[in-house]
C-alpha cells in the first residue's frame, strides 16, 4: 500500500503536543454530527466552535454540548475566521457546494460520505482542496475501525502479498423498526442505499487493495424489512484493474437495533487474512453491545483529523481513492436499478 500514512501511526496520542486547539464548525445537527461532536469532545487539540443547521433549535441544542460553541442557520458562518475547519455532515446533496466554499475560504474540510452524488461533483471538492492547499478527510469511518487499521498494517507489512481475492459480510440491526427516514429514503438526496451506503465497504476494499474497480454488479434485496422503501440488503461484485474480485454482503435491517456480525476475509499471493466478530467475546448486557474490534473509530478519525491538521500526517483519504470508490459505488447503485454489471468507467 502506498497511500497515506503508515499504518502504525494509527493510534498515536500525540505526546507531547502543544499550540492552540483547532476549531472545528459543524454544518448538520443529525445524527451523524452528533457522534462527530461527541468525538471531538474525547480528542485533545480539536474543539466544536460553532453549529450550523437550519432548524434553530437543533443548531443550538448542539453547540450546548461543547462550552463556548455558538451556532447559527447560516453555512457562511461555517468558515468564518472563527472556523479553522469545516465538517460537513448534511446530506449528500450538498456536499460538493458546502465543501468547495469552505476550500475558497481557506478553511480545511472534513466531509461525510459519500463526498458527492456525482463523480463531476467529487472532482470539483478535489480540485477545490488542491487549489486551497487545505486538508480534505473524507468520513470513511470503516478504514479507523481497529480490526480494519491492524489488517491494513499486515497488509501493508506483506502478510499476505498481493492481494488477490476479498470477501467481506456486515450484518447490522439499524433500519428497522423505527430506523431511516426522511432524505436517507430519498434516492435523489443520498444517491440510494447501494451507493449511500455501499461506499464505505468500497471505500474500504479500495484502500486495502490498494486497486481501482472497475466493473461491479449489484443485487438488492428486500429480506428483513420488505416494508422499507429501499433495499434493507444487498450484494456487490468488484473487479479491480488488476484482476482482483471482492464479494460484498451488506444488510441494514437485522431485528434488534445495535446487532453487529461482521466478517472479512482477504487473501493474496501469499497468504490469506480473517477476521470475523463472532470470534470475538460477548458482552451480556440488556442492550446489544458492538464488538470491540469496530468500536472507537469515530475518536480514532478525528485523533488522525488532529494529527492531519497539525501537519503530522497526510489524510488517510487520498484524492484518487475518494473518487475511485464513489464512482464504484454510484456505478453499484446504477447497476442495482438496472440489473445489469456496470463499468465503473459509465458513471465517470
Amino acid at each position: 500500500m502506498n497511500s497515506g500514512p503508515e499504518p502504525g501511526q494509527k493510534r498515536s496520542s500525540h505526546p507531547g503536543r502543544q499550540g492552540t486547539d483547532h476549531r472545528v464548525a459543524v454544518i448538520g445537527a443529525g445524527a451523524i454530527a452528533r457522534d462527530h461532536v461527541n468525538a471531538l469532545a474525547g480528542v485533545p487539540g480539536v474543539r466544536l466552535a460553532h453549529v450550523v443547521d437550519r432548524h434553530p433549535e437543533r443548531a443550538a441544542a448542539l453547540a450546548a454540548l461543547a462550552e463556548g460553541a455558538t451556532w447559527s442557520t447560516d453555512p457562511a458562518t461555517a468558515w468564518s475566521d472563527a472556523v479553522d475547519v469545516t465538517a460537513v455532515c448534511t446530506s449528500p446533496e450538498s456536499h460538493a457546494d458546502l465543501s468547495v466554499a469552505a476550500f475558497a475560504a481557506g478553511k480545511a474540510v472534513l466531509l461525510e460520505k459519500p463526498a458527492a452524488l456525482r463523480v463531476a461533483d467529487a472532482d470539483r471538492v478535489l480540485a477545490a482542496a488542491k487549489k486551497a492547499g487545505r486538508p480534505l478527510l473524507v468520513a470513511q469511518t470503516a478504514r479507523f475501525q481497529p480490526v480494519h487499521l491492524d489488517i491494513a498494517q499486515a497488509v501493508a507489512e506483506g502478510a499476505i502479498g498481493t492481494p488477490r481475492l476479498a470477501h467481506l459480510t456486515w450484518y447490522t440491526g439499524h433500519v428497522w423498526p423505527g430506523g431511516w427516514r426522511g432524505w436517507q429514503l430519498d434516492a435523489a438526496r443520498s444517491g440510494g442505499h447501494v451507493a449511500h451506503n455501499g461506499v464505505h465497504a468500497l471505500d474500504l476494499l479500495t484502500w486495502l487493495m490498494d486497486d481501482e474497480p472497475v466493473r461491479v454488479f449489484a443485487r438488492p434485496c428486500r429480506t428483513w424489512a420488505p416494508g422499507m422503501p429501499t433495499p434493507d440488503s444487498f450484494q456487490i461484485l468488484v473487479r479491480f484493474a488488476r484482476g482482483a474480485l471482492a464479494t460484498v454482503e451488506l444488510c441494514y435491517a437485522l431485528a434488534a437495533r445495535g446487532t453487529f456480525v461482521r466478517r472479512l476475509m482477504l487473501s493474496g499471493t501469499t497468504g490469506t487474512l480473517h477476521h470475523s466478530s463472532e470470534d470475538e467475546p460477548r458482552a451480556h448486557t440488556a442492550q446489544p453491545v458492538a464488538p470491540a474490534s469496530i468500536e472507537g473509530a469515530m475518536t480514532e478519525q478525528t485523533r488522525h483529523l488532529r494529527d492531519v491538521l497539525d501537519g503530522v500526517a497526510e489524510p488517510l483519504t487520498a484524492p484518487h481513492q475518494v473518487r475511485a470508490a464513489l464512482a464504484a459505488a454510484l456505478a453499484a447503485q446504477l447497476s442495482a436499478d438496472e440489473g445489469r454489471p456496470v463499468d465503473v468507467k459509465e458513471v465517470c
